[in-house]
């Protein structure tokens, strides 16, 4: 009954690279002294009654190395936009020209990269959690496997599969940590 059971690795694969994907992202918003459009991605705003991505309710862009600009296409929306930046804990402080909210970037100091790589930490943390998650649904799949009939030889068999499957991803989470610490702890 149980003996043409068949994990799908293949679909905790595909899970296990968004959580990858998911780390790249939230890395990508940590600034480390450069701007970038991406860094405003996880900054929401009140707007019209829901919370709502900043690219959505101005154009974003990055002129010079050190300054983001958002032109934000409704008036009403300038000051909501304003404090959304200030309230993020990106560490900028947002100027106001009519509708053109600017962001300069200020140069990091030591202790503001030691902050940021602790945060770097924490969403690979996050990111360590949603892989185990996977396996830990992975392992239940098995166990039920089991309890319908699934040999103990091919149990060990998926579970070894799933672990190893786990600890390459957790690898994967451990060197992007390492690659953004380095980024940020550049001077």
């Amino acid at each position: 009954m149980a003996d043409d059971f068949e994990l799908d690795t293949d679909d905790l694969q595909r899970r296990m690279d968004g959580a990858i994907a998911n780390l790249r992202t939230e890395f990508a918003s940590l600034r480390t002294g450069r701007a970038s459009a991406s860094m405003l991605e996880p900054v929401m705003v009140d707007a019209y009654g829901a919370t709502t991505p900043i690219n959505q309710v101005g154009t974003v862009n990055v002129p010079e190395p050190r300054m983001v600009t958002i032109n934000v296409w409704d008036k009403a929306l300038v000051g909501k936009v304003e404090k959304a930046i200030r309230e993020s804990g990106l560490g900028i402080n947002p100027q106001l020209n009519g509708t053109i909210i600017m962001l300069p970037i200020p140069e990091l100091n030591e202790e503001r990269r030691r902050d940021l790589t602790k945060v770097a930490g924490h969403y690979a943390e996050n990111a360590r959690v949603s892989i185990r998650n996977l396996r830990r649904d992975g392992m239940d799949q098995i166990k039920k496997a089991k309890a319908d009939g699934l040999s103990e030889d091919d149990q060990k068999f998926w579970e070894s599969e799933v672990q190893d499957l786990t600890n390459t991803y957790i690898k994967k989470v451990d060197e992007a940590l390492e690659n953004k610490q380095e980024e940020i702890m550049q001077v």
